[in-house]
């Protein structure tokens, strides 16, 4: 019994980066305040989520305690004319709690946080698919992911005006799938059934993130940040339903989380006023093909074929008094995949994001809200048939997405 071994592939966990499905899969605005600037936080990085954004910003600051949580919701459709289809995603909520621990001890700066750096999924009514698959089924679409990251961090203000910081990332990876896949019941070397497969892993990587702060003066600051490449061994099992007979089998997949390097500048014209602007690169060509090693099964290929992509961000911050402040920002996003590995369960597109966000201070306590919006664009895609291939490997069709999220969060300043 043979497998066509066109499983998609969970190196996508750690493409990513995300608000949401947005260059990669990682989420753009770790972070409240960070979110309702528009992510452009690394020349600024000057709360607790500097572990994350440029670890030099942690220097220097009162030791606080911060807690928050995101939900991201995505709205997708997808349409095939060819095969009669009119797919709507289902309405999921994929929310992270996330918590972050600064201590400042003079000049040097202690940190760890507890967060989620990428987590997402897609979810779709089987029914509506059916056309897929030639009327079998109807079989599940999903897809869920989740990546946790545990990270010290340790920041040096070497100088009234610059300073270095270091984190390191300890990421904890789950990844579940279902979705219908053809096999070989003959062993004929043709696949003619449709069955649902479905697939859960998890994985342990490990990385750095590197970081500078200068504060040119009082009006100006700079920031640059490196965070490292992770390579990962995720280990799951894959299993076919509903068959005469248990198809079962362990994998490995070895995965990686691209290189990402950022640079951010912040601009203060009043003491109570902050302009932020941020480009922030992701060397996703490291992501090229991908395989899954079965113990028993022939292995797994799926390319990506993806193309390194560049975050550009701005954000305005507004304290009114003492007490309230506010926040817009701005993000253009490019979707690293391109056409020929499009599917639905690994939505990309090109997002032109909004984001508003607000907060309210009183004693010790700060409380944060934002929102964002990725407006994305509709992609038209042509089927692609590699060589040797009898399948096209990504999904042809209209694909469009949009993506809503939303933060609370909290801040208790330590005396």
């Amino acid at each position: 019994m043979k497998i066509k071994t066109t499983l998609i592939s969970l190196a996508l966990v750690f493409a990513l980066t995300a608000s949401a499905f947005a260059n990669g899969l990682s989420l753009n605005s770790v972070g409240t305040r960070a979110m309702g600037m528009g992510g452009a936080f690394v020349g600024l990085a000057n709360d607790a989520t500097a572990l994350y954004w440029n670890p030099a910003g942690l220097a220097g600051q009162q030791s606080s305690i911060l807690v928050f949580g995101t939900d991201v919701i995505p709205a997708a459709t997808y349409k095939n004319s060819l095969y009669g289809v009119d797919a709507t995603m289902k309405t999921n909520h994929y929310i992270s709690p996330n918590a972050f621990i600064n201590y400042n001890m003079g000049k040097l700066s202690l940190a760890f946080g507890i967060y989620v750096p990428a987590g997402l999924g897609a979810e779709w009514e089987g029914k509506e698919l059916l056309p897929m698959t030639g009327g079998a089924g109807p079989f599940d679409w999903m897809s869920k992911i989740g990546v946790i990251n545990f990270s010290p961090g340790i920041a040096y203000q070497i100088t009234d005006q610059f300073s270095v910081g270091l984190a390191v990332n300890i990421y904890y990876a789950m990844f579940d799938l279902k979705r219908p896949n053809m096999i070989d019941m003959n062993q004929d070397g043709t696949p003619e059934t449709f069955a649902q497969y479905s697939e859960s892993s998890t994985g342990l990587g490990y990385g750095a993130t590197i970081g500078l702060k200068y504060n040119i003066n009082e009006k100006f600051s700079l920031g640059a940040t490196f965070r490292t490449s992770t390579s990962v061994t995720m280990n799951g099992t894959g299993e076919f339903l509903n068959l005469p007979i248990k198809m079962e089998n362990d994998f490995d997949r070895d995965v990686t989380w691209p290189m990402w390097i950022a640079g951010g500048i912040a601009f203060h014209p009043k003491s109570n006023m902050t302009i932020t602007i941020d480009a922030q690169y992701s060397n996703w060509s490291a992501l090229d093909k991908l395989t899954a090693d079965y113990k028993n099964w022939p292995d797994g290929v799926f390319n990506l074929n993806w193309t390194n992509a560049t975050q550009i961000r701005a954000g305005f911050e507004h304290f009114i008094n003492d007490s309230f402040g506010y926040r817009v920002g701005y993000y253009y996003d490019p979707a690293p995949a391109p056409d020929e590995t499009v599917n639905i369960l690994f939505p990309s597109s090109t997002n032109h994001a909004a984001t508003i966000g607000a907060s309210y201070k009183t004693g010790s306590f700060c409380f944060t809200g934002a929102f964002e919006h990725l407006f994305g664009a509709e992609r038209e895609i042509a089927p692609h048939v590699p060589a040797g291939a009898t399948m096209p490997e990504n999904m042809p069709g209209t694909h469009q997405m949009d993506i809503n999220a939303f933060s609370l969060g909290i801040s208790y300043l330590l005396k």
